[in-house]
């Protein structure tokens, strides 16, 4: 392993340590990377999306209806839920994403009040071409690590990640 290297969050837990000896900043010094690295590949994210004519949060949607399997349809609860999405916030990317021809709205055959959301062939075009160009571009990122290293990461994040939203 190559000797690291200082960061941002190394001169940000240094200038803590100056006029605050007594914190312990390795919580810091975690969740400190963890966003900025988030930030940082939220933006590379957004850029490998941007050719496809869609955001990180248009993108989430059309990803959620293809993971959902034949025939590629939920409902607009149901995505919301998903994504963690006020209904307000999804039907703004329901209605770019239907005008864009890359899913479409109907009514609900087994609830008279309900929507479905469905895929359109031109939007399961669309997702399974910029799934690849996303993870291309985070497989890219991982280059910095060996496998070995990548996996003990994702292990480490599965557990932090189950203890902080138990």
């Amino acid at each position: 392993m190559q000797p690291q290297s200082a960061d941002p969050v190394d001169a940000i837990v240094e200038q803590w340590a100056r006029v605050r000896p007594d914190l312990d900043t390795r919580a810091m010094e975690v969740f400190g990377r963890i966003f900025r690295l988030s930030r940082a590949m939220g933006d590379r994210m957004e850029k490998a999306y941007k050719p496809y004519g869609i955001s990180r949060g248009e993108f989430d949607v059309l990803a959620t209806l293809r993971r959902s399997g034949e025939p590629y349809t939920l409902s607009p609860r149901q995505l919301s839920a998903t994504l963690m999405l006020t209904t307000g916030g999804m039907t703004g990317r329901l209605d770019k994403l239907e005008r864009a021809g890359l899913l479409r709205r109907s009514p609900d055959p087994h609830d008279r009040r309900g929507l479905q959301v469905t895929l359109t062939e031109e939007g399961l075009r669309l997702i399974d071409e910029a799934v690849g160009a996303g993870l291309a571009e985070e497989s890219a990122a991982l280059t910095a690590l060996n496998p070995e290293q990548a996996g003990r990461l994702a292990d480490l994040l599965r557990e932090l990640l189950s203890a902080t939203t138990e």
